[in-house]
């Protein structure tokens, strides 16, 4: 299925910079392709999840509203592939700045309010959307962060480096992906995952996530949720070209008066080596429920076994030692 040739795999291999797909042994491997998820023209609306269930054969993951905003996934698991957060926030929280919308115009934000004081919390919505029965004067301060969530496609795949069945791969287009016919639901992956994207299915107990339409991409179309997705918030290609219009975007924000937007999962040199789906967050990571410094967890595996193996051969040679002076 997967070309080999028989270089040795990078040195670099378990951190650090590094195009994954040459490493994985792949021959002339395409270019590494991915998504970028601009946040800041997210609308909600879940076409993205909806398009990766229709296409992926995803099974629904319920429909009972969560009491936390209209969010009714909650999370990534392994029936929700993609999964749209909802973050009510009355203004920006933590920045200095003159508040704007993420076209650039500036807002009211009414009486100021110390930097540090975090974002006020609001309830549940109502039955209309914020204002619309209070007056547009009082819809000044509120905004919704919203962002599709979805695996992460880690240069440095934990998840796919404890795998003891070969279940997960790393594709020709750097992306990671889960053959379910020979998961034996080990679970070693999910507890691996830096992210916690990885969930097992209840029915069956194995092991699912996003494969970046894999299908899709061998037959050169686009992934299903960036195809649906209305805004082009989801854009889908070579992960060099979507790292430099993402860059790009950050500049234009910031031109525009959004001086906290930022790139998240796009440093080559940040813990997991990067990650092959990166996006463009307008607050902390710990805002939208994404670590802010994750690190693969199998960074340091071989400093772990030559520590264990020095435990071992103390432990032995004290052994010897104990039979040597106890037969004296």
């Amino acid at each position: 299925m997967r070309g080999r040739n028989t270089v040795l795999p990078d040195p670099n291999s378990l951190y650090g910079p590094l195009d994954p797909a040459p490493d994985a042994g792949y021959e002339n491997a395409p270019p590494r392709m991915g998504f970028f998820t601009d946040t800041s023209v997210c609308i909600g609306c879940k076409a993205c999840e909806v398009a990766c269930k229709e296409w992926n054969g995803v099974p629904e993951s319920g429909l009972d509203l969560l009491g936390m905003s209209y969010d009714n996934t909650g999370a990534l698991t392994a029936n929700s592939w993609r999964h749209v957060a909802f973050i009510e926030q009355p203004r920006p929280a933590g920045h200095g700045a003159v508040p704007a919308d993420v076209l650039g115009a500036p807002v009211d934000a009414g009486p100021a309010r110390p930097v540090d004081a975090g974002p006020q919390f609001l309830g549940m919505p109502g039955g209309q959307p914020p204002g619309r029965g209070t007056g547009v004067e009082e819809r000044t301060d509120f905004r919704w962060l919203m962002m599709s969530d979805v695996c992460k496609h880690c240069t440095h795949a934990a998840c796919l480096d404890v795998c003891p069945t070969g279940s997960l791969f790393r594709t020709e287009f750097g992306t990671v992906v889960v053959q379910e016919d020979i998961c034996n639901g080990c679970g070693y992956c999910i507890s691996a995952c830096p992210y916690g994207v990885i969930d097992q299915r209840k029915d069956d107990g194995r092991a699912w996530k996003c494969t970046l339409c894999y299908d899709r991409l061998g037959a050169g179309m686009t992934p299903a949720c960036a195809q649906a997705c209305p805004t082009e918030s989801i854009q889908y290609g070579p992960l060099d070209e979507l790292r430099e219009r993402a860059a790009a975007r950050v500049a234009t924000l910031h031109d525009r008066g959004v001086p906290e937007a930022r790139l998240y999962g796009h440093d080559p040199n940040d813990g997991v080596g990067g990650d092959g789906a990166f996006f463009l967050l307008l607050d902390e990571p710990e805002v939208y429920g994404l670590p802010p410094d994750p690190i693969v967890t199998t960074r340091d595996l071989p400093k772990m076994w030559k520590r264990a193996g020095l435990a071992a051969l103390a432990m032995a040679a004290a052994t010897v030692a104990a039979f040597v002076g106890g037969s004296s």
